[in-house]
């Protein structure tokens, strides 16, 4: 007979236990050949030569098996001193790979999902992530959320504060206590699913720029979904992984702030009033109980955030998280005035454009803002120079885009563009053939097309220097010989090309000291001169109709352009009268 693993641990148990040889001696005795002569057995000393002593045998069976080499000790529950036996496992890699299969498809979803143009190839990167960590659970654990979860939960519930939209997603309550795996499973992607909702909103993509205008050429750095679900994964703060996504500029940063003031004073103001007053302001009769009901509610759910986070009894199947739904609840009911509304409408629609601008504008950098008529020099958050200056006419507008300026003209000539020459110049040309030639201007033919040139002078459109960043609009900034126009409040006369109030002391900040104000000026009068800045300035012409100043100070400028108006309405945020 063969000996199994637990006969030969048996035996030599027994043999040890009881003086004999061990194994190998045991062995011995029972294969050796009759012809080999036995070795008698050494006498023991006398206080050995007894009976062997008894030995302790563990209680448990499992410690007996483990003490005769047979198994290692394994928890159960007649084990009293082995202790409580482990949680049950958390989701499975079939777990997750059945749920993902399970996800709805996205054609039909009216949700945070479905808006987002690029979610098919989302889809497939939520496959490959899992796919690529061998469908393993990374924000849930045995019972529920682990604290990545956790942290990552409590930064979309507060989506709102970015003026983000995840209506229609799922936002569980993060400490809910799920214990089937299939549950567990579609709560760990329903996450993921929601993270890629968040970071794509957060970076840029719910709108693209050229939906607003073609004279909007900015475009977002919309996070790679495969990308935005690793960040997250591996931060060590998911929490501030999340909040990444988002702008960093301080312009942005601002407008959250005045976004939650905002909506804080509404919401002090609101809970001061009796649900009665409140259904006056908002106007029309009511049903007093209903409003009443409400208002209720809204009381409670601010106890209950003075007290910690809300219980959400559905923590996975719900559509909408509680406190989405007492966000709604509080739209609906705290705004009281389209003025308000207005508002708080076009802090969201400025958030948005600032998710178009580069997230590294460079230290060194020309921010201009045609809404607010206004040139800046910035070293980081530090203004150097603040100058006003002259945009393009609403049917001629300024382009809105960033760029680096590489270099400057002195003394420059203008070569008039063929849409000015067309629409303005031919005309003239009809009536006085000689108008042209009496402005001073250059006139040549080429075929059936003329060419109109301005040589440098004082009565140049272009003042004595320009400043010049190639680019598809053929715009630049140039001074102007046209000075008055500056003192004007709305100040857009332009055909789309910026004109700068001090453009010398621009030409000395950006030529970075090589370059002094008085040598500048030196040259003009000469003939057009080319000077190539040190380095590239970034320059972003941008369109921003609320901000906070250097003074700290909120402020709102009209939409000249139409430009917000837009965008709040591919927003959703509609105005209501």
């Amino acid at each position: 007979m063969r000996c199994g693993p637990q006969t030969v641990g048996l035996v030599w148990l027994l043999a040890s236990l009881f003086g004999g040889a061990g194994f190998s001696g045991v062995a011995r005795a029972s294969e050796a050949p009759a012809t080999t002569k036995s070795i008698p057995e050494p006498e023991l000393p006398p206080e050995l030569d007894r009976a062997p002593p008894k030995i302790a045998i563990p209680q448990s069976p499992a410690q007996a098996r483990a003490a005769a080499g047979v198994e290692p000790i394994l928890p159960e529950m007649s084990d009293p001193e082995v202790g409580t036996p482990p949680l049950a496992p958390g989701a499975t890699p079939d777990d997750i790979e059945d749920a993902l299969e399970a996800l709805p498809p996205v054609e039909g979803r009216h949700s945070a999902l479905a808006a987002m143009p690029n979610w098919r190839a989302s889809r497939e990167a939520l496959l490959a992530f899992y796919a690529g960590r061998a469908h393993i659970a990374i924000w849930t654990d045995a019972t529920g959320f682990n604290s990545a979860g956790r942290a990552i939960i409590a930064r979309l519930r507060r989506a709102d504060e970015d003026g983000l939209d995840l209506s229609g997603l799922t936002i569980p309550e993060p400490k809910a206590s799920i214990k089937d795996r299939a549950l567990l499973a579609k709560a760990e992607v329903g996450l993921a699913e929601t993270i890629l909702a968040y970071a794509f909103q957060a970076s840029g993509g719910r709108i693209d720029p050229a939906r607003i205008s073609p004279m909007i050429t900015a475009k977002a750095a919309i996070i790679d979904p495969i990308r935005a679900l690793s960040m997250v994964a591996t931060a060590k703060d998911p929490d501030a992984a999340l909040a990444g996504f988002n702008p960093p500029q301080k312009g942005y940063r601002d407008l959250r702030e005045e976004l939650a003031s905002l909506r804080g004073s509404v919401r002090d103001k609101r809970s001061s009033l009796d649900p009665l007053e409140a259904t006056t302001l908002q106007g029309g009769p009511d049903s007093h109980g209903l409003i009443r009901a409400q208002f209720d509610s809204l009381g409670a759910n601010a106890k209950a955030r003075r007290a910690g986070p809300r219980t959400q009894i559905a923590a996975v199947d719900s559509p909408q998280s509680a406190d989405e739904a007492d966000a709604g609840q509080f739209r609906a009911l705290s705004q009281e005035s389209p003025a308000t509304r207005a508002l708080e409408a076009s802090i969201v629609a400025n958030m948005e454009m600032w998710r178009w601008e580069p997230r590294d504008m460079g230290e060194e950098r020309i921010e201009i803002n045609v809404a607010d008529f206004t040139l800046r020099v910035l070293r980081g958050d530090e203004t150097l120079l603040s100058a006003r200056i002259i945009v393009g006419k609403p049917d001629t507008q300024t382009p809105i885009f960033s760029n680096a300026m590489r270099y400057i003209l002195v003394n420059p000539s203008w070569r008039v563009p063929q849409s000015i020459i067309r629409k303005e110049m031919l005309p003239k040309l009809a009536d006085d053939p000689d108008y042209l030639t009496r402005q001073g201007f250059e006139v040549t033919q080429k075929g059936d097309t003329i060419e109109v040139l301005q040589p440098p002078g004082e009565r140049n459109a272009l003042g004595h220097i320009a400043f010049m960043f190639p680019n598809e609009h053929s715009v630049y900034l140039h001074d102007t010989p046209s000075r008055d126009l500056f003192m004007a409040a709305r100040r857009a006369f332009s055909h789309g090309c910026v004109r700068v109030d001090q453009p010398m002391r621009l030409a000395e900040l950006v030529m970075g000291g090589n370059w002094s104000e008085q040598r500048l000026r030196s040259l003009i009068g000469g003939t057009e001169r080319t000077i190539f800045l040190p380095r590239p300035v970034p320059i972003h012409i941008e369109y921003f109709t609320a901000f906070v100043d250097e003074a700290g100070a909120f402020q709102t400028r009209d939409d000249l352009y139409g430009h917000m108006q837009r965008v709040e309405s591919a927003l959703g945020l509609g105005r209501r009268s």
